[in-house]
């Protein structure tokens, strides 16, 4: 019997230093693995558009055309992000100033007539106004438990914001250098699937590649249905700043309940202006109309890209933020649907005998 002779020195050392390579590699990139991600997902996404009517239009210069794609999306992604981020930093604003006269003078006497009308809070609310209002000292003691969660999510909410445009922005420069050399990585990507896994390493890229343009077609598209008739509503309705608030319900419908934060929003601030109808067809509009999208067309959307259920979008949604930021509102989602699908496809491939 003979034995097996031990790897060679320069064998070991030659892995050895390979190990330590890609160990390297991912250390560095570890930081920006979500923007890289996520570049990657929406150059997938974006490419046979930039393929069959950009790159032809400018005479196959991958540079000029990778230059005006990348133009488009700060455009398209960018630029709103940026408004909707001064439209939050002026809300909040208005929201101080609107409250520092009750800090500083204290609560009216008097509550509005609508807080003993709620139902089953409502006689407790309106006790409690009058006692804050009678006594500084009550008031503090009713404030002073939510300054600090406040200033929380102020600060939390901001460092979301300016992470989502640092991010945003870093996956657009990514993005560039993707469109550029995009022939010559798809290339590369297709020789490296042959060689992992033969003709099913070709099979789960192509898989792959389905299941990214699915769900961010169902997610993206969701949104922007969302987005367009919830400005329908805003402008019927009358609502200041009815474009901001499109925007904003376009990135909101990405999260769970998120576009009812908008609408119900406007339908109050209708509502305490006097305008009782308007709120009640802003909540009528809200609940038949935005919501009814995300309740009926994500989930027919998405379970035609990409087969999984809503529920497994709301958590990839839910963790992806908390592991990528703002960004993993779409990565998460994509991430979940492509495990979910590789891992379905290889537990139905056929072991040869």
């Amino acid at each position: 019997m003979t034995s097996v002779p031990d790897p060679s020195p320069t064998r070991l050392a030659r892995l050895a230093l390979i190990g330590f390579l890609i160990a390297g590699c991912i250390a560095v990139l570890w930081p920006f693995i979500g923007a890289v991600l996520f570049a990657l997902v929406l150059w997938i996404c974006t490419w046979p558009f930039y393929a069959r009517q950009v790159l032809p239009r400018l005479k196959g210069r991958s540079g000029r055309a990778a230059t005006v794609m990348t133009l488009g999306l700060i455009v398209v992604l960018l630029v709103p992000m940026i408004f909707l981020s001064g439209g939050l930093v002026d809300g909040v604003e208005t929201l101080v100033a609107q409250s520092r006269p009750y800090i500083e003078q204290g609560l009216p006497a008097e509550p509005p007539a609508f807080v003993k009308k709620i139902p089953v809070v409502g006689g407790d609310l309106d006790e409690r106004w009058r006692k804050a209002a009678s006594s500084r000292e009550e008031l503090n003691k009713l404030l002073r438990p939510l300054l600090e969660p406040a200033r929380s999510l102020a600060l939390s909410l901001g460092g979301v914001v300016a992470n989502g445009l640092l991010q945003l922005s870093l996956v657009l420069f990514i993005v560039f250098f993707l469109y550029r050399d995009g022939e010559a990585i798809g290339q590369a990507l297709s020789t490296a699937a042959r060689k992992l896994g033969g003709e099913l390493g070709g099979r789960m890229l192509e898989l792959a590649r389905g299941t990214v343009i699915g769900v961010m077609l169902g997610l993206v598209g969701t949104a922007a249905a969302q987005g367009v008739v919830a400005l329908i509503g805003f402008l019927i309705a009358g609502v200041p700043a009815a474009v901001l608030l499109g925007f904003a319900t376009f990135f909101l419908s990405l999260i769970p309940a998120g576009p009812v934060l908008l609408w119900g929003g406007a339908a109050w601030w209708l509502y305490d202006s006097g305008q009782t109808g308007w709120a009640i067809f802003m909540v009528a509009w809200g609940v038949l109309v935005i919501s009814s999208i995300d309740n009926f067309v994500k989930p027919i959307l998405i379970s035609r890209g990409a087969g999984i259920s809503i529920a497994l979008i709301a958590l990839g949604v839910l963790g992806g933020v908390m592991v990528f930021g703002f960004i993993g509102i779409f990565l998460g989602p994509v991430l979940l649907a492509l495990g979910h699908a590789l891992i379905a496809a290889w537990t139905r491939e056929e072991t040869p005998a």
